[in-house]
């Protein structure tokens, strides 16, 4: 005997306005308070979505709309999880040794291409530091994004003319690209975001000494431009997000910096000379060394640097440097008698677009951030020969210059920074 089932269909509930079951019956469903009404739903019209160029549009309309970044507490260190991008570089690494001591946690982002894991080893076992190793321009790690900063520096970029020069197209979108992404992720968090930018967005200037008011004379197409230029439109970003409400922004120009930690290879003259002085090798000197510049230790840019992220300073930039201004003869004079060398002069044709002169006006900054350089150059020098002196002892020994173990794109290690 043969017989055909159709398939069960879905189990359905009655409705809830349904008379009450028989006691004992499936399903027990509660009788309704009320009747449902006879009237149909209202549908709520479709919203728009809130994309991030519904954002951005809706930032151009109302530029002075209030953000949650104006509420973040900037002057309690203890509270402070900072973003340091180039944080392994000369300038980076002493500004995170300057945060730890403060008391806030850092994460260090960088590429490692300029900078050096070596100027970071000694924070190895330190539990509110953490090394992540990615390059700004591209998309920021997971690492990154899940962690609720409250301060981003941006110091990453490559900053001495042979290293830029050597890559200028990524020389180019790190000052943009990898501007854009701090600035981004910075809106994001509703994070303070202070931008290094240059004395090189002067160019050679005309104007002695140079106000954050001169507009400079910069060439466009040169062998620096890519620096130049690019630190020009990193400013540009930064104030355009600062302008349009959608981060809180601090730029800072940043003169010749000198002290420990730079690299003997960054062709800077302050360490082009005293590893030269101390190798005994000649000592080289591009034009006739009557072109002028003005040293500011790095300690001092420092504390220069946390002032103005702390500070309320948001219509401008603000230059950094020490305004001592003296030649680069002067330099190698004062050098070659600290460390007794007899390295012989070697004069070489000056780079092109190279400043014949460069002093800041830093009026700005000892007004507003109550801010001015305080080491002496006799002084600065001494502690910076000291460290490279150091520095090439250790490499005899084969302990510096050897490859650091990659920290990769790693968990942040402390638990206050993860969301």
């Amino acid at each position: 005997m043969s017989s055909t089932c159709s398939p069960p269909g879905p189990r359905t509930r009655p409705p809830p306005w349904a008379e009450p079951p028989a006691p004992g019956s499936w399903p027990a469903t509660k009788p309704p308070t009320a009747p449902p009404s006879s009237k149909p739903r209202s549908k709520k019209p479709p919203q728009p979505c809130k994309s991030r160029r519904w954002r951005r549009q809706r930032a151009e309309n109302l530029p002075n709309r209030k953000r949650s970044w104006r509420k973040q507490p900037v002057n309690n260190s203890n509270s402070k999880i900072a973003l340091v991008t180039g944080g392994a570089g000369f300038i980076g690494s002493n500004l995170i040794d300057a945060l730890l001591a403060e008391g806030a946690t850092v994460v260090c982002l960088d590429s490692l291409l300029t900078g050096r894991a070596s100027n970071l080893a000694h924070l190895g076992g330190e539990p509110r530091f953490d090394l992540v190793e990615a390059d700004v321009i591209d998309p920021l790690p997971q690492s990154v994004r899940r962690t609720r900063f409250t301060h981003i520096y941006h110091l990453a970029c490559a900053a001495s003319p042979p290293h830029y020069q050597a890559d200028p197209e990524h020389t180019m979108l790190t000052n943009v690209v990898g501007t854009s992404n701090a600035l981004r992720l910075a809106e994001e968090k509703g994070a303070r975001l202070l931008l290094t930018s240059t004395s090189e967005v002067y160019g050679d200037p005309e104007v002695h000494p140079q106000t954050e008011g001169y507009r400079g004379w910069v060439s466009c197409t040169g062998p620096r431009a890519c620096y130049d230029e690019g630190k020009r439109a990193a400013e540009t970003l930064a104030f355009d997000f600062q302008r349009t409400g959608r981060a809180d922004v601090r730029v800072a120009r940043i003169f010749n910096t000198y002290g420990p930690r730079m690299r003997a290879d960054d062709g800077r003259v302050v360490s082009n000379v005293i590893c030269q002085a101390l190798a005994g090798d000649d000592i080289t000197i591009y034009g006739d060394g009557s072109q002028t510049r003005s040293f500011c230790y790095v300690s001092d840019l420092v504390d220069g640097l946390k002032r103005l992220m702390d500070s309320d300073v948001t219509d401008g930039p603000v230059n950094l440097g020490n305004p001592d201004e003296l030649t680069v003869s002067d330099l190698v004079e004062r050098v070659l008698a600290l460390t007794g060398s007899d390295s012989k002069l070697v004069h070489l044709p000056l780079p092109v677009d190279d400043p014949r002169r460069r002093k800041p006006d830093i009026s700005r900054a000892q007004a507003l951030l109550g801010w001015s350089p305080k080491v002496e150059l006799q002084q600065g020098l001494e502690a910076t020969a000291a460290w490279f002196a150091e520095d090439r002892r250790a490499a005899w020994k084969g302990v510096a210059g050897k490859p650091q173990p990659s920290p990769g794109t790693r968990t942040l290690i402390t638990g206050v920074a993860a969301e």
